[in-house]
């Protein structure tokens, strides 16, 4: 796989152009944005960064869908940002008609690309990009439960004073506030984290991941960049490199824990086919019972976006 392109060259979409192309994977970034100039201008500024970080990753900023012809991968992250007060479900109808329409324009230059989508409302978003595309539901899915995981990981490493890096978790359900952190299927270097902090401790950082995006709008005053967007860097890195890593990501469900046709985050084994395998976990009745809330909220707003006929 040769060429990524990444819809969007605002904070996201730049950052995760810049992630990949430090990572030195891929021949060719494309960033592709509606107001051109910006896309042009990160895309510079990253190509001129790479003598100084010894990449040679070349990066493209464009207007122009045509120059995004060939994909091997595509990640989407255009769409208007969360502000202050505003939940992701509001976002819906704007960002609804804008994946949409990237879809469709991605599917007029690349014939089977892989696409990752991390517009919110995530889950929707997902959906949306699927259903424009016409392609497999293995070469749909999106970008939550890495980020999720991720936020998880780095306030356990903080309250437990180790290393980020020997943390490993599971994180299923819809991208928001009705997220399922699985505290159980959670390790320091093997070992359970339950051993190692309280319960008390544990749950408040459980919410705090519920809520992690919020906190960052409310201190930033916009959505979070920098972990979304490596984030999403890192699942293009296992598909290029056929690396058949296990992340939570937000796919189709086909049958899978007792649900149909819902996108919903799950952790699957990501490799160069996109989707190689959807894992079903051993839930426990409580887990079970929170992973039906989370779906029955996704499917609400799923239902709002059907019912927009677009």
């Amino acid at each position: 796989m040769s060429k990524v392109t990444v819809i969007g060259a605002g904070n996201v979409g730049a950052t995760c152009a810049n992630v990949l192309a430090h990572k030195d994977i891929v021949k060719e970034v494309v960033l592709l944005d509606l107001v051109g100039d910006l896309a042009k201008g990160k895309a510079l500024d990253t190509w001129q960064q790479a003598p100084i970080d010894y990449y040679s990753t070349h990066l493209i900023g464009t207007d122009n869908y045509a120059d995004t012809a060939g994909s091997d991968i595509v990640v989407i992250t255009a769409g208007v940002p969360r502000k202050p007060g505003m939940s992701r479900d509001d976002l819906i109808a704007t960002n609804a008609k804008i994946v949409n329409s990237v879809t469709k324009s991605i599917m007029q230059y690349s014939e089977n690309p892989i696409i990752i989508v991390v517009s919110n409302p995530l889950d929707v978003m997902t959906y949306a990009a699927y259903k424009a595309s016409g392609l497999d539901s293995s070469k749909v899915f999106g970008m939550a439960g890495i980020l999720d995981t991720a936020r998880y990981r780095a306030f356990l490493a903080e309250a437990l004073s180790v290393s980020p890096k020997d943390i490993q978790a599971v994180l299923m359900g819809g991208h928001g506030d009705t997220m399922v952190p699985l505290p159980r299927y959670t390790t320091v270097s093997g070992i359970p984290v339950t051993e190692l902090i309280d319960d008390e401790p544990l749950d408040a950082i459980v919410e705090r991941t519920k809520n992690g995006g919020g906190e960052l709008v409310k201190l930033m005053g916009t959505s979070a960049w920098y972990a979304p967007g490596a984030a999403a860097a890192q699942m293009v890195e296992a598909i290029v490199k056929n690396e058949n890593r296990i992340f939570p990501c937000c796919v189709l469900l086909n049958g899978e824990y007792g649900m149909k046709d819902i996108f919903l985050g799950v952790p699957v084994k990501l490799g160069k086919n996109g989707i190689e395998q959807l894992l079903e976990l051993k839930l426990n009745e409580a887990e079970m019972e929170l992973l039906t809330t989370s779906a029955g909220h996704v499917r609400a707003v799923m239902d709002v976006y059907d019912n927009m006929s677009l």
